[in-house]
């Protein structure tokens, strides 16, 4: 498949994790790749890379037939207004988290729109990344946005409605994932582990264990019953973990994060 010029517009940390993985798996020369940001060192950072840089939306725009928009949401208005002047033909895809297709569409009605949602862990090329197609969008479009975002981890197409949902849990489930681990390595230094070792020992076996589920492809129910015999160690720290409404949290705190990101699209 032939993915043509690509133009990012904003050098953060997705950015420029989306283009590392795209340049890693050979999926685009460092050259076929245009970048804009407001920001001077970023920009000779893309440079050094060797991207094209621009200063300016509408020439990145110009010279790319897929353009990414990858700035904070407060600045993806401004940015959606300058892609307004180039051609009609040019795939846009946006990862600005809470901006929803119609909110999109509504400033470029007449071009090709694909949301995602990526996460975090794109950055190491472990990354989910959710999309849904906009009212322009063709298969082909799709397809080129699939191969694009899987430089970077897995990629899952769903409806635009499904998206508040992905944001609270895979987009904002890196960080909740972070406290637990800080917290089992909080737990492990408490009970006398060095805290170097602790940190490595939670982070590894939250690492492996989520490995297990996807590979083996087993619930998780069924990899906690493998752990937890009858009247030892595991089943006695679930308990407490039952006790202080472990799971509920959680499934507040996705409740919670997708509401929000609801909020941010109205």
């Amino acid at each position: 498949m032939i993915l043509g010029t690509l133009g990012v517009i904003g050098f953060g940390n997705m950015g420029s994790a989306i283009i590392k993985g795209l340049v890693k798996a050979e999926l685009f020369m460092p050259s076929d790749i245009h970048v804009c940001d407001i920001d001077k060192a970023k920009l000779e950072k893309a440079r050094s890379a060797g991207h094209f840089i621009h200063s300016s939306v509408i020439e990145c725009g110009e010279a790319s037939s897929i353009v990414i928009v990858a700035v904070k949401p407060k600045d993806t208005s401004d940015v959606l207004y300058e892609l307004q002047n180039i051609s009609d033909k040019t795939l846009i895809i946006s990862i600005a988290a809470g901006i929803t297709l119609p909110t999109i569409e509504s400033m470029l009605p007449e071009m090709p729109v694909i949301r995602v949602m990526p996460n975090t862990p794109g950055m190491v090329g472990a990354g989910v990344s959710v999309i849904s197609r906009g009212s322009k969008v063709s298969d082909e479009h799709v397809e080129k946005t699939k191969t694009i975002m899987s430089a970077i981890g897995f990629v899952h197409e769903v409806p635009e409605m499904l998206m508040d949902a992905v944001t609270g849990l895979s987009g904002s489930g890196p960080a909740y994932v972070a406290i637990m681990i800080d917290a089992l390595s909080d737990g492990g230094v408490k009970m006398g582990l060095p805290r170097s070792m602790a940190l490595k020992l939670a982070a590894q076996t939250v690492f492996g264990t989520a490995k297990m589920i996807l590979e083996k492809r087993i619930h998780p129910a069924q990899l906690r019953d493998m752990v937890a015999s009858p009247g030892g160690t595991t089943i006695e720290g679930i308990s407490v973990l039952e006790e202080h409404a472990f799971r509920s949290a959680l499934i507040k705190a996705i409740e919670a994060a997708s509401i929000r990101s609801k909020e941010l699209g109205t």
